[in-house]
């Protein structure tokens, strides 16, 4: 007999149908004038493009009548705010979370501090939705409303359709907005414990949002000491490297140096190491990569990765 039970799945089959684990945000917007930052809580934001792309991007899912989807089909703009834990954090994003209240009544009672932020910087004759202040980062992002021909969704009382699969109004009640990340702001305890190294003492504060669930509560996770467990440390056989490798050009070729470089490269990557290396040598009309222009590329690498 197996030891699980098949639950219903129902709408909201995250919330309603199991235990997901989701981010704590609260996603800034402009009012309909363009002029005022409101917010909502949301805990449907995920990474959508995260690399081989022109761009980074997010993805959130909403009702398309929230505040929070008008702003995006009239401005384009939003701020994704990852909250620290507290209770009266927690009661704030609730309170922000509820349906129906216009923009002037979600801020009523607002109890953070806003600011500008790098895009305003950037752009000081354009209007673009604020900052939390008490926040521990911060994504500015842009809506790419091409994709899935959404440019032309505009806001509605209702949405009749026909729909868009995953950008713009995809439902009766809910939209879909891809979004190009635009910077990426975080305070400077947390930027130097990515720059510098990631310990228990300096991992930012974030919380573990499992949103509504029994018809009388939302609940969140406090915050806790996150533990670390190392890499492994799996060196892949030159043998296997080598396979790879000499199947990847035709014209250029490794020598045993340059791929004993390459053996603790995760084996679903190694390919895609290759080909870079390749490229690197097609430029530099390069056809022995030896462990001398292994390390250039690996100092390309490391300078282009400083640049991000």
């Amino acid at each position: 007999m197996s030891s699980f039970k098949d639950l219903r799945i129902v709408d909201n089959f995250y919330q309603t149908s199991a235990f997901f684990p989701m981010p704590l945000t609260l996603i800034g917007t402009l009012d309909e004038k363009g002029e005022m930052t409101s917010f909502g809580a949301y805990s449907l934001v995920f990474p959508y493009y995260i690399a081989g792309k022109e761009f980074y991007a997010m993805v959130l899912e909403c009702r398309n009548t929230s505040n929070t989807a008008k702003g995006l089909l009239r401005h384009g703009k939003c701020t994704i705010n990852f909250i620290p834990f507290s209770k009266k954090n927690f009661s704030q994003c609730v309170d922000l979370g509820f349906p129906g209240d216009t923009p002037e009544e979600k801020m009523k009672n607002f109890r953070l501090h806003l600011e500008e932020g790098q895009s305003a910087q950037d752009h000081p004759d354009e209007k673009f939705p604020k900052v939390i202040s008490e926040a521990i980062q911060v994504f500015e992002c842009t809506w790419v409303k091409e994709l899935d021909n959404a440019q032309d969704d505009k806001v509605q009382e209702e949405y009749p359709g026909p729909y868009h699969n995953f950008n713009g109004v995809t439902s009766k009640f809910g939209a879909h907005f891809i979004l190009k990340i635009d910077h990426i702001l975080i305070k400077e305890k947390y930027y130097n414990s990515i720059i510098n190294g990631v310990t228990a003492r300096n991992f930012a504060p974030v919380a573990t949002n499992w949103g509504y669930r029994d018809s009388k509560n939302f609940w969140c996770s406090d915050f806790r000491k996150p533990i670390a467990v190392g890499i492994p440390n799996r060196e892949v056989d030159i043998s296997s490297v080598r396979y790879a490798a000499d199947r990847i050009d035709d014209k250029v070729k490794f020598t045993d140096d340059a791929l004993k470089m390459l053996v603790k490269v995760p084996r679903p990557f190694l390919k895609l190491v290759l080909k870079g290396c390749v490229d690197w040598a097609n430029e530099h009309n390069c056809t022995l990569i030896t462990e001398k222009e292994m390390k250039e590329i690996n100092d390309k690498r490391s300078k282009e990765k400083g640049k991000k």
